[in-house]
């Protein structure tokens, strides 16, 4: 059974659909993001799992329990970061994590070691005596964090958690949430930065104007994608010299003679192309590679000064661009 199930979710607002006969799932352990444009549902779908908004006709069930009819008993399951999170200006970082630990009814020894816990996971000792104000948009992120790891729910649900935040404090959320999905906490993550969600994400839920379009890992959206053709992207780079346009134009030459080769740009010293399986050729799961390498055959065997070949996995900006092209309401 898995950790959460929305089960044909709808949510409307007078005439608005803001959520629209959405189902998926979320086991533990995993990491899923949940990606859309801006006004696509994603935050209502999340408010609603959270309890904190009532569908208009559906079924969300945590652990078994219906979020929907038993909130109460759903509640210290979850752990809900909005994307816009308030701290009190006039408390430590110390202060404002026992204040919630009372919250959860946490006592003695017991809130002690909680929030000891969480500030040594999060990395807030050094910052426990600061006040909450002082704090750069990325600590303020990681206290709100924590604040939501204090009762040790089962799942998390973070919206937005980095927008705002600098590169470094990224990298440090990635890292904390791959840490919290190896303990077995399932985390429903939504993300304007695909590639970040690229390099912790298990699985990916899609959707767009209230409408779920693809759920399930990058590769099986993108195999799934109407009128995809599986397809990897590569990069080479000729020599430089007096000699490079001769090169590069010699590369393109070269590659267009393939026969799974498609759009060929060149850029100065690098030339760029598409790798694509044929109609109905069977998929391998090195179909790619062993493509790459006669490809790189044929150009070295063609004279051209080839000083770097690389390929471009595909990823969740690939597969949101895929599903969503085109989609209008």
């Amino acid at each position: 059974m898995s950790l959460l199930e929305v089960r044909n979710l709808s949510r409307f607002y007078g005439g608005l659909r803001a959520v629209d006969d959405i189902s998926f799932r979320v086991e533990e352990g995993m990491i899923l993001g949940f990606i859309g444009p801006n006004g696509a549902g994603k935050s209502t779908t999340m408010r609603i799992i959270a309890t904190l908004d009532v569908p208009t006709s559906g079924e969300v069930l945590l652990d078994g329990k219906s979020v929907v009819d038993r909130p109460d008993q759903a509640r210290p399951l979850i752990g809900y970061m909005p994307d816009r999170y308030g701290t009190y200006e006039d408390m430590t970082v110390f202060e404002f994590l026992d204040f919630f630990a009372r919250a959860y009814r946490l006592k003695g020894k017991e809130r002690e070691a909680r929030v000891q816990s969480v500030m040594e996971f999060a990395g807030l000792v050094p910052l426990q005596d600061k006040l909450t104000s002082a704090l750069s948009k990325g600590m303020k992120q990681r206290v709100a964090l924590g604040r939501t790891l204090l009762h040790d729910p089962k799942l998390l649900i973070l919206d937005e958690p980095a927008d705002g935040l600098d590169p470094r404090a990224r990298i440090e959320l990635r890292e904390l949430l791959k840490a919290l999905a190896a303990q077995g906490k399932a985390v429903l993550i939504s993300s304007h930065i695909l590639t970040e969600l690229s390099e912790i994400c298990d699985a990916c839920a899609i959707i767009e104007q209230g409408r779920l379009l693809a759920t399930g890992s990058v590769a099986e959206v993108l195999s799934r994608s109407a009128g995809t053709q599986p397809h990897s992207d590569h990069q080479l780079r000729v020599a430089v010299s007096e000699a490079l346009h001769e090169h590069a134009h010699k590369a393109e030459r070269v590659l267009l003679e393939q026969p799974m080769v498609k759009d060929v740009t060149v850029e100065g010293a690098l030339v760029r192309f598409r790798l694509e399986l044929p109609q109905g050729t069977p998929i391998t799961p090195a179909w790619a590679d062993e493509a790459a390498v006669r490809v790189l055959a044929a150009l070295v065997q063609a004279g051209v000064p080839v000083c770097a070949f690389q390929s471009r996995e595909l990823d969740l900006e690939d597969a949101f661009m895929n599903v969503t092209k085109g989609r209008v309401q």
